[in-house]
């Protein structure tokens, strides 16, 4: 469970560093009152001396504890971001993809990294202030109380309606955020949408329509942030006043002291001294409400139990070379109790080029999940080697196949940093050969950088030919035994369709290649067409040898 707050001694220390540091300018502002009055009555200079050395030191310390406060805040919240990331990362990757159907891409980015931050930057946002504010208020209603006793207890007073009015605005907060962060998660829906389709978008002229679509979302965004905006507004304008009361109640106090007329300038700076250093807890409040929200959104997410698990007994797969694969009667569904393909019979001999087809829905994408061991069959068998997959280690099953996908995923990092994903034990000269393997030689040829070129953002942009002929180099660097292909040229044009297939197939040396598609290209360099057809009639009766 995704917790909001997080508190390590490295936060605690940043708050009590920031408590000096607003204690620093509470007391700069009413010693710098003093130091005015008495002036103003003309002592001695020998008598302000001190006071002048106190508002100096005051003034030196407020900048330097805050900046040693900001560097240990930014160094605790870095750390805890890593290992946050690293936990749910580590979360993640036991759900992908088949307990992440109903998330898209952009619903799982926005999790991972917006709402992620959001989580993490609150125990900034909120225990650094929160504890500054604690000790910076205190303390100064204890001197002031020192002082003149009703003073004091004005600033009391004034600590507990700030901490009402901190509690109301944490209220307002939670109500609205649910609404704004699936606003914002909308936004990212559709701009990813819009942004991956494009030229799909200009060939129809559907353009504007996109457009629409995101002023729409971006619109309902803006929409919910002015209606939480409201309520931080006014928690914001209640601190003020609150403030505006404590000063003039403070000065009425202060009117009726036997205080020294320095000292009753004091005493009614105090209260807008405190005030100004209160008036951070309304955005602490909005940063809590968001990273609870943002908490539950990544539990909802995280959460589920994973659709494929190891047993308690395993048994090492050790499989030397390539495989051999069989499926009898296997049906499979995403969902418990739902039947997505099936039941399929299928052998798939080491080397063997094999061309899955069929309707859409007709479950193909999820006979690749089974194969590479995403789901697991509900019924029949699999087996690799004669050996049932269920009673073998997940990590060497899956570890036998390279999958490349409709929409293979560019970093926003070097050529290297993109292949090493799939290979990072490969040296240079490999990860150029797969590039060269992939048909990307002449590409490769004209970068100024090599391997060390940046891609996607910040870099170079790639066509869609390039991507899939990148992923191809992908499986290629891996080595891998098994490739399978869903739907790798869905997007391009037939030509470039067929050159990225055929460079694939005459490139992936004697490996087993298993590939979905419904377009038809690369058919006719299959050994073996099946086709899978709605649920409830076996696939094995649909196959064709082609060669």
């Amino acid at each position: 469970m995704i917790r909001p707050l997080r508190l390590t001694s490295g936060l605690v220390t940043a708050g009590l560093l920031g408590g000096v540091a607003t204690t620093s300018g509470i007391a700069l502002t009413t010693t710098s009152g003093w130091l005015i009055v008495r002036a103003d009555q003309g002592p001695q200079i020998m008598l302000l001396l001190t006071a002048i050395v106190a508002v100096r030191t005051f003034g030196l310390a407020r900048p330097v504890f805050r900046y040693w406060e900001r560097l240990r805040s930014h160094d605790a919240a870095l750390a805890d971001l890593a290992e946050a990331r690293t936990e749910t990362y580590a979360a993640l990757i036991p759900l992908t993809p088949a307990r992440l159907g109903t998330h898209g891409r952009a619903d799982v980015l926005t999790g991972v990294v917006d709402d992620l931050t959001d989580v993490v930057e609150a125990s900034v946002r909120v225990t650094v202030p929160g504890i500054a504010a604690l000790l910076a208020g205190t303390g100064a209603a204890a001197l002031t109380a020192v002082v003149e006793p009703r003073v004091g207890l004005v600033l009391a007073a004034m600590l507990l309606a700030v901490a009402g009015i901190a509690s109301l605005a944490d209220r307002l907060e939670s109500r609205s955020q649910t609404e704004v962060l699936a606003a914002r998660a909308e936004v990212a829906r559709v701009a990813q949408l819009t942004a991956d389709h494009a030229d799909e978008l200009r060939s129809i002229g559907g353009t504007q329509t996109a457009s629409g679509w995101l002023r729409s979302a971006h619109s309902e965004l803006s929409d919910s942030t002015t209606r939480q905006s409201l309520g931080r507004s006014l928690s914001a304008a209640a601190v003020l006043v609150i403030t505006g009361l404590a000063t003039i109640t403070a000065a009425a106090v202060a009117v009726t002291s036997d205080a020294s007329t320095p000292v009753r300038a004091l005493l009614v700076l105090a209260p807008v001294a405190t005030g100004e250093a209160l008036g951070v807890l309304t955005d602490a409040t909005r940063a809590l409400a968001r990273a609870r929200a943002c908490a539950q959104r990544l539990d909802e997410l995280l959460g589920r139990t994973p659709a494929v698990a190891d047993p308690g007994d395993v048994d090492a797969l050790g499989v030397q070379g390539i495989p051999h694969l069989r499926l009898a009667g296997v049906h499979a569904g995403w969902h418990p109790g739902h039947t997505d393909v099936g039941p399929v019979d299928l052998t798939i001999e080491p080397g063997d080029r094999v061309a899955i087809t069929g309707p859409n829905g007709s479950g193909k994408s999820t006979l690749l999940a089974v194969l590479a061991r995403h789901l697991d069959p509900t019924s029949g068998s699999y087996t690799i080697n004669g050996r049932d997959v269920t009673r073998a280690r997940l990590e060497d099953v899956r570890a036998l196949y390279a999958i490349v996908d409709d929409e293979p995923h560019v970093l926003a990092a070097t050529l290297r940093a993109n292949l090493a994903l799939a290979a990072p034990e490969a040296d240079d000269p490999a990860l150029v050969d797969s590039l060269r393997r992939a048909g990307l030689g002449e590409w490769f040829t004209g970068l100024g950088d090599g391997l060390d070129s940046r891609l996607g953002a910040g870099g170079l942009g790639i066509s869609g030919g390039e991507r899939a002929r990148l992923s191809i180099a992908r499986a290629i660097a891996s080595g891998r035994p098994v490739i399978l292909l869903d739907e790798p040229v869905a997007h391009l044009d037939h030509p470039t369709a067929e050159a990225v297939i055929a460079d694939l197939l005459q490139h992936a040396g004697r490996r087993s290649v298993i590939m979905v598609t419904h377009h038809g290209v690369g058919l006719d360099r299959m050994d073996h067409v099946v086709t899978i057809p709605r649920e409830g009639v076996p696939s094995h009766a649909e196959e064709r040898v082609l060669g």
